[in-house]
């Protein structure tokens, strides 16, 4: 991106006359390299935000696809998106470049996990979480802290939503105040407690902020604290996030997570009705070839992104890197059963 013609100024001129930002700020962010991971309800507003602000590079990186049921608050995506079940992140990039042609985008259609977390953040700013889970957040936090990249924590759910900015080596990491990974199904998500997008535009909203602050160099400005909201009840809190010394992720530089030791390879998606396999080595599948051998044994429709194939009352949505959702199925055993029938791995 190159900021030499008053034209392009133009762009960026309220920005700019906003004094903590100025021209030395926007030339900052021009030169700024941001990885979204996640682009659903918080990941399109942020990644949407970042680019009308002018982040020069922004990494798009997501394992989903558009659903009729995202259309709500997930504010890149439109009826189109949702029918042809378009992967987020190319749709999302698609419709950022139409906002902004002068930034870079890289979409990735990717399951983040601890054989690709390093390389996707790598070379980045800074992270913008905007994932669903906790083990997600989790091992970005470890990523992140052993590669000393700055990223800010969001998550929302009903009316309410947290959010906190993590500087490895000044602040507290997710995991000294969160602790260890919540076990799956104990906490509230979209598919069972609902969300309305006002709660989301409000934590991406006050991420994008946080970035803008670090990205500009603007540190003292930022919150530093952990801020917590509920929308409905009208609660607006901060809490002190204070360093454990003796967290084993920021303080021991204990990575399990990264180490794979507890990667699993069959994931239920709470509130989903569905279960996610990931292939015990990466793949590189042909989807035509994948189409010819389904066809005969049940319903199947796609894109050049993704399978769709239906048999009985399951649903498999099948990847080229071999990954698979599994709907219609909580039962782990069921879902590596297809798998193993239909992919043959």
């Amino acid at each position: 991106m190159s900021g030499d013609d008053s034209k392009f100024w133009e762009r960026y001129s309220r920005q700019v006359l906003f004094a903590p930002i100025g021209r030395a700020g926007q030339e900052r962010l021009l030169q700024s390299r941001v990885a979204v991971i996640g682009l659903g309800a918080l990941g399109t507003v942020s990644a949407d935000s970042l680019a009308r602000a002018g982040v020069g590079y922004l990494k798009l990186v997501d394992r989903d696809y558009v659903e009729e049921s995202n259309l709500q608050r997930q504010v890149l995506f439109n009826e189109d998106d949702a029918a042809m079940a378009m992967p987020k992140a190319l749709a999302a990039a698609a419709k950022l470049k139409k906002i902004n042609s002068g930034v870079v985008y890289e979409a990735l259609v990717e399951d983040v996990n601890y054989s690709n977390v390093q390389e996707l953040i790598a070379g980045v700013d800074l992270v913008m979480d905007a994932t669903d889970n906790f083990e997600t957040r989790f091992l970005l936090n470890e990523a992140c802290v052993k590669n000393n990249i700055p990223w800010i924590y969001g998550a929302c759910v009903a009316s309410s939503g947290l959010t906190f900015a993590i500087i490895p080596g000044e602040t507290a990491c997710l995991t000294c105040f969160l602790g260890d990974i919540p076990p799956a199904g104990t906490g509230e998500t979209c598919d069972t407690a609902g969300i309305i997008s006002p709660v989301v535009n409000v934590v991406a909203s006050i991420q994008t902020a946080e970035a803008l602050k670090l990205l500009t160099g603007s540190r003292d400005a930022l919150r530093g604290k952990l801020l917590f909201i509920d929308l409905w009840e009208n609660v607006f809190s901060e809490m002190a996030a204070v360093r454990d010394e003796h967290c084993p992720v920021c303080a021991k530089g204990t990575f399990a997570l990264l180490s794979g030791k507890m990667q699993q390879h069959c994931t239920y998606l709470c509130g989903r009705d569905a279960v996610q396999v990931l292939p015990p080595a990466k793949m590189n599948l042909s989807l035509e070839k994948l189409r010819e051998k389904l066809l005969p044994l049940g319903e199947v429709s796609g894109n050049d992104f993704l399978l769709k194939f239906t048999t009985g009352k399951h649903q498999m949505v099948i990847f080229p890197d071999g990954r698979v959702l599994i709907k219609g199925t909580s039962d782990e055993k069921i879902a590596r059963t297809l798998y193993a029938r239909y992919i043959g791995v």
